[in-house]
């Protein structure tokens, strides 16, 4: 695919925000219309039920491994160039941040892309949380808390200055990927007849996962076209989320990725649900519910920023490619998210899924 005439046009920068604006616009329609939430996945499997919030995470993830490593077997990515899997990794930062993040994603009701996805919908309670939560991602990144995450990524770190890929270190073939993705949707497809989930619901959460291997084929793109170092890279919202937030609040703002990221979920988001009529204000129960949902989008900023990446970034961009500390956060986001429900939503009836 030929950009270098789209490059002269806009320059690289642009270009970048152009790409993550696409990303996401294809991401908030898909996530909207889905309905996909890992949080409410993992409520439903902490209740012992494979239903439909569990259905559709499983299809996005599956597909989302597919779409990936068939990308990567045309030549269109290459897992080595990541960020993610450039860097040395943390295997206590994904411990750690993965159940923070966990236990943050059932206290605020829905995890960062979730809560961006429904503030597009009206859910005012969604916007002060997700603002709260890039605060506290800014804050871990270059802020007062950037030495305590420092501190705890530092406690037990991969070898070699690079991240382990899962595949490599198994010595399995590439296709495996591939042939692991196809196997997982096979199955979410099984889980999905069982709990009669429509087609349409179906083709949206495929899209999430599409959405995911389009950012990384198009950041993979600019990257070998640009002049400039360019980040290769694609939907997570911890990092993004606050690079967003400086953007606007910055005398010299950079145009990148991520600051396109962010505001095309928002649209994407906004314009499936005004479409089919579900975009409607909500706002807060009771203070109760207020002071819970604040305190799990602090722990999501922090937790994700420690993890390295949110429940989409790690649990379904950084698995895509198999990074083997994305693969350990996502287990302890789900580990922390079923103790968190077990511990404190299965004693109130009034609990909600999602």
């Amino acid at each position: 695919m030929d950009i270098i005439p789209l490059i002269d046009f806009l320059g690289e920068a642009p270009t970048g925000a152009l790409f993550g604006l696409i990303t996401g616009v294809v991401f908030g329609v898909a996530a909207q219309r889905s309905r996909f939430c890992l949080r409410a996945a993992t409520v439903e499997f902490a209740r012992r039920r494979l239903g439909p919030a569990v259905s559709v995470w499983l299809l996005t993830f599956s597909t989302a491994l597919v779409w990936v490593q068939a990308a990567t077997l045309a030549g269109l990515l290459r897992p080595e160039d990541a960020r993610m899997m450039a860097v040395t990794g943390s295997w206590s930062g994904a411990i750690l941040g993965g159940l923070m993040f966990g236990v943050g994603m059932v206290l605020a009701r829905g995890c960062s892309g979730r809560l961006l996805v429904l503030a597009a919908t009206g859910n005012l309670r969604s916007v002060v949380s997700g603002l709260i939560f890039a605060v506290v991602a800014q804050m871990s990144l270059h802020g007062w808390l950037a030495p305590l995450r420092t501190s705890l990524a530092g406690l037990w770190t991969t070898t070699g200055g690079s991240n382990v890929n899962l595949l490599d270190a198994a010595h399995l073939p590439r296709t495996s990927g591939l042939i692991l993705g196809a196997g997982l949707a096979a199955l979410a497809l099984a889980l999905a007849r069982q709990n009669r989930i429509g087609a349409a619901r179906l083709i949206f959460a495929s899209g999430v996962g599409f959405a995911v291997a389009l950012g990384w084929v198009l950041t993979f793109t600019l990257a070998g076209s640009a002049f400039d170092p360019v980040t290769v890279t694609s939907a997570t919202f911890t990092g993004p989320s606050a690079n967003t937030l400086m953007f606007f609040l910055t005398e010299h703002p950079v145009l990148e990725f991520d600051v396109g990221l962010v505001p095309g979920v928002v649209l994407g988001a906004f314009a499936a649900a005004w479409l089919k009529g579900e975009f409607a204000f909500q706002g807060f129960e009771n203070e109760a519910n207020m002071r819970r949902a604040f305190a799990g989008a602090a722990l999501m900023g922090f937790g994700g920023m420690l993890a390295g990446g949110c429940a989409i970034g790690a649990g379904v961009t950084g698995g895509s490619i198999f990074v083997a500390t994305a693969w350990l956060a996502l287990l302890s986001m789900w580990m922390g998210a079923m103790a968190t429900d077990l511990l404190v939503d299965q004693r109130r009836p009034s609990a909600l899924l999602a």
